[in-house]
């Protein structure tokens, strides 16, 4: 299909600032569905959301990359939940079908708000890096948290990366800079995971997910740059910042 220039410049620029966005804390869905709806509307939306997640999977993969030169990856916890979420985002995607999506919404939204409060009262909130569980126990809890998380991004998506950051914070014992970098791993594979299924449909358009894919590998790449160089402290104002707008976001298609 042939797209104007002006609308490849927009999505470019849009898969920027949520590859900069999903780099530190996820969300930036927030800025990339919204874009690809908006510029495309004609598209079938699972051929958008095929899309977008080419896309996003380059920038995840590439901050996952960059993280894990740099930080001290807990690849205990991060496998076992990236494979429990990469079977369970499937199987939400699959269940779609019959469960109400809409139902979540209010669910949701007093999660995010109770996220937020928790974060922004406990100022020493993932300043330490304290890894809490090990051997079964940690393998157990990896299973669990991946698992929920994968579903949910498979049969729902918005605020996957903020959650994932804040329950490995909170049930890990992660700051928040080595639950930012977990949390890549794990969002990489929900985001194959999907494409598994988008891709052999022929659910994407080629063209622009090349585009977006390398605008928001860019993205990313100053994304990580900043999270390393500044560390938790710049990552949990970042965070407050992404799930203040997603409550927002909430708060609106809620009510």
């Amino acid at each position: 299909m042939d797209i104007e220039f002006s609308k490849l410049a927009v999505l470019a620029v849009a898969s920027l600032f949520a590859g900069f966005i999903d780099s530190v804390v996820g969300g930036g869905g927030l800025i990339q569905i919204p874009a690809i709806f908006s510029v495309l509307p004609r598209e079938l939306p699972a051929t958008l959301f095929g899309t977008n997640k080419i896309a996003s999977v380059f920038g995840t993969s590439n901050a996952a990359w960059r993280y894990a030169r740099r930080v001290a990856m807990p690849w205990g916890t991060t496998l076992p939940a990236a494979l429990a979420a990469f079977a369970c985002s499937y199987l939400g995607a699959m269940s779609v079908a019959w469960l109400p999506r809409e139902m979540l919404r209010p669910m949701i939204l007093f999660m995010l708000i109770g996220a937020a409060a928790y974060t922004f009262w406990r100022k020493d909130f993932g300043a330490i890096h304290r890894p809490q569980h090990a051997g079964r126990q940690e393998f157990a809890y990896a299973l669990l948290v991946g698992g929920a998380i994968g579903f949910y991004d498979g049969f729902f998506g918005p605020g996957t990366g903020s959650f994932l950051i804040f329950l490995f914070v909170r049930f890990f014992g992660f700051d928040f800079l080595h639950a930012s970098a977990a949390a890549k791993i794990v969002n990489v594979a929900t985001n194959l995971a999907a494409i598994a299924y988008f891709v052999p449909n022929g659910y994407y358009l080629p063209v622009v997910a090349l585009i977006m894919a390398s605008a928001n590998v860019f993205g990313s790449f100053v994304g990580t740059h900043l999270a390393l160089r500044h560390g938790s402290g710049f990552v949990r104002k970042v965070f407050l910042v992404v799930v203040g707008a997603l409550i927002l976001k909430f708060g609106w298609d809620t009510f």
